[in-house]
Order: C-alpha cells, then structure tokens, then sequence
C-alpha cells in the first residue's frame, strides 16, 4: 500500500525528505492547538482571555520550583531570542497580580505571587480534568510519551542548529 502524504507544503515535498515535511505539519498542527489550549485553560481559570500562550508558559515557568527567575533565565528555559516578548508577558502577569519582580543589583528576579500559585494550581487541575484522563484512555503510554518527548527535543536541536547555519549563508 502506497503511504499517504500529509504535508502542508507540498513544495517542499516532492521527492527526498517528504516525512520531515509530514513531521513538519504535524508540529505545526500541534503547536497551534497546544497554544490554543494553554491561553483558554488559563482564560477559564482566571475569568477573561487577555493571556497568550506565551504568558501561560512564563507564568509557569516563574512559579517553577518556587525559585525566583531572571528574565535571561526565563528566556534561555523557553529558548526564546526575542526578550522583549517576555518582558511583555511579565509586564502583564505583574500587572494582573500573578507575578512580582523585585530588583537585586542590576537584575530583577521574578516570582509568582500567592494569587499567581493558586491561579497555576487551579490551571493544573483544569488540566488533568480535560487531558489527563481523555490521554489515559487513549491507546498509548507514559513510556511513549517520554520517547516522543526526547525526539522533539531532539528535533529542537537540529532546527536551532539548522537556523544558525541557515543565518551565515
């Protein structure tokens, strides 16, 4: 039986390399439906939906291990270039009262506020009421959970390494 390709640029695809096209679109599906559910789960839980994926993912990313983080930190975590997207997420998170920065020396460090714990809490919650158990009855395993996992991070490394020789063409 002849496979079947899914791509979204076919352009790309013709000959040689079609399944990292077909990788390609299946990441790109992925991401937008992860982020998707990062800014609504976050809306539900916090009443109104001015919150983007990327607030989501700093806000979790400061109340990570309770341990107050510097921009830079927050950044190289996410592997984010651009700082000025999380400074605009931090800006709103402050704002909203779910997150504080305090200025040591020449820094600013970042926590969570309590407001901004619980607000992670009841995020978590909401998470494993619609995903956690919609994935425990799907077909697979936390075994292949943790293998698609490191191939995605992997896949991350050859894209970051891609994008810098891509840059000194």
């Amino acid at each position: 039986m002849k496979a079947h390709k899914i791509v979204s640029s076919e352009h790309l695809a013709q000959d040689e390399g079609w399944e990292l096209s077909e990788y390609e679109y299946g990441l790109i599906v992925a991401h937008n439906a992860f982020t998707r559910w990062m800014a609504r789960c976050l809306a539900a839980v916090v009443g109104h939906s001015n919150f983007s994926a990327l607030d989501v993912l700093v806000l979790h990313n400061v109340n990570h291990r309770g341990r107050s983080k510097r921009l830079s930190d927050i950044c190289f975590v996410l592997n984010i270039e651009d700082q000025h997207t999380v400074t605009y997420a931090l800006k709103k998170l402050v704002a909203e009262g779910l997150v504080e920065g305090e200025r040591r020396g020449k820094e600013r460090y970042y926590t969570t506020t309590e407001h901004g714990a619980e607000i992670c809490q009841k995020y978590r919650q909401l998470r494993e009421i619609c995903l956690l158990d919609t994935l425990n009855s799907m077909d697979s395993d936390s075994e292949e959970l943790r293998r698609l996992a490191t191939v995605l991070r992997g896949m991350s490394g050859l894209y970051d390494q891609a994008a810098r020789s891509v840059a000194s063409v």
